[in-house]
């Protein structure tokens, strides 16, 4: 993805007495001096930085469902080392050299956007709009980021009492002093949606250009708050801000042409924010698809030849993704998706499946399918009943959304499968309480704090 170079130039001179530390704060961030931004050039540069290095968790997510497949010859020792452990879900004893999800950065992140919001009244040589814009980008980034956490480090909103069970530490002001226990599931998610009325508020740009659209814009409020609902397990909130989504942007690109970009591309029509990247050295790691998985697609499905490339007869590859133009945080096809399985679940009879599902579902899957296999599609889906159906959209969200890091949470939120898999001779097993990452052990000894909690 293209940034601009000179903003870029001022957001490191901005940050230069900003930097991330070892310290005995919560957040294990020091400043050395002060945050010194004073105009809008400088507080958007502060803010491109925290884009530029926000988190790719959601990518390395992939590792551990049933997309990807690990082979004991076939993979190198170096992504071995990094990811092999994160695959067989073996979260006790790991190996030091495994990569691990992030936590600092996702704090960082909230530090400056708390720091935004503080100083909007201070921001000069910069507009009105411009100033209202920067403050709704930081109160998103902060739903996002707290969003994220708390989908990675606790318990899902659908498996447990929210109320009354540990999220994660919530950070609403710029102290790096600060040493909070965590808060609720139920009062972060409260918090994302809080954030996103006040970011609905501030924010007046509705689409950027390419290269630019990493920022949050004012169709990626809805976007995330679809996708909050949905993890909420509140269809009918979930659905309508879905199709608060397709009213702004409602483009599909269409795999029949030949000349259609990839759907996760930053360049897509789909694009919404394209913040998250995909990162190369992962994806050397993630590109051999899982046959079981692979098998989810039908023979006429276009995706089995746009998504992957089949090496050999049982070797899969994957082509979505390996450089900066596979950057995706939200697009339409999500919100498709989201909008069908709100409406089949809140339906009470087979009349109002087939209407959700020729709403929402049909529009995408008549490009992503050859064109004889629509009739075919549609015809399958209406001998379906509901449950058939809904397990068929799960798929579908599967297929559509596949290594884009959607597959972990929808797995998590949903049924919570005790996948298993075989490496070396050994079977290991995805067990529920595996499907919440334990905060990382040297947050836990620095700060011990963050894991109290009190009702």
């Amino acid at each position: 993805m293209k940034r601009n170079t000179t903003i870029l130039t001022v957001a490191l001179f901005a940050l230069a007495t900003f930097m991330l530390t070892s310290c005995d704060s919560f957040l294990d961030i020091t400043p050395t001096g002060k945050v010194i931004a004073k105009t809008g050039e400088e507080y958007r540069a502060l803010l491109t930085y925290e884009y530029k290095y926000f988190p790719k968790d959601r990518f390395m997510t992939t590792v551990r469902t049933d997309e990807v497949l690990i082979d004991a010859k076939a993979t190198s020792s170096t992504d071995r080392d990094a990811y092999l452990d994160l695959w067989r879900w073996k979260d006790e004893d790991t190996s030091p050299t495994t990569s691990y999800f992030s936590w600092r950065g996702y704090y960082h992140n909230i530090y400056i956007a708390n720091y935004i919001i503080e100083h909007r009244n201070e921001i000069s040589e910069a507009t009105r709009k411009e100033v209202e814009q920067l403050v709704g980008e930081s109160y998103m980034m902060r739903a996002y980021a707290h969003f994220l956490l708390v989908n990675l480090y606790a318990e899902p909103y659908t498996h447990c009492d929210p109320a009354t069970t540990r999220g994660v530490p919530m950070l609403l002001k710029a102290d790096v002093n600060a040493i909070p226990g965590s808060s609720s599931v139920k009062d972060i998610y409260d918090q994302v949606l809080s954030d996103l009325d006040e970011a609905e508020k501030h924010l007046n740009v509705d689409t950027w250009k390419a290269g630019e659209n990493y920022r949050f814009n004012t169709t990626s409020v809805q976007a995330l708050r679809a996708r909050t609902y949905l993890y909420m397990g509140k269809w009918e909130e979930a659905l309508a801000a879905a199709k608060a989504v397709l009213e702004q942007n409602s483009n599909l690109e269409d795999l029949n042409l030949s000349s259609a970009t990839m759907p996760n591309s930053y360049k897509s029509v789909e694009s919404i924010c394209a913040l998250e990247k995909f990162s190369s050295n992962l994806f050397t790691v993630i590109n051999r698809v899982d046959p079981t998985f692979f098998a989810l697609y039908r023979t006429d499905d276009l995706r089995r030849t746009k998504f992957y490339k089949r090496a050999t007869m049982t070797v899969t590859n994957l082509i979505k993704g390996g450089d900066d133009e596979f950057s995706c945080s939200f697009r339409t096809s999500e919100a498709y998706l989201t909008a069908t399985e709100c409406a089949v679940r809140l339906a009470t009879s087979d009349a109002e499946c087939a209407t959700a599902v020729e709403t929402y579902l049909m529009p995408l899957l008549r490009k992503r399918l050859k064109a004889s296999a629509v009739t075919t599609a549609t015809n399958l889906m209406a001998d379906m009943n509901q449950e058939q159906l809904l397990q068929e959209i799960l798929d579908e969200r599967a297929r559509e959304l596949a290594f884009e890091g959607h597959r972990w949470y929808d797995l998590r939120r949903t049924t919570q499968p005790a996948l298993t898999r075989t490496y070396d001779g050994e079977t290991y097993t995805l067990t529920p309480e595996k499907y919440t990452m334990r905060f990382p052990t040297e947050a836990v000894e620095a700060n011990p704090e963050i894991e109290r909690w009190e009702k």
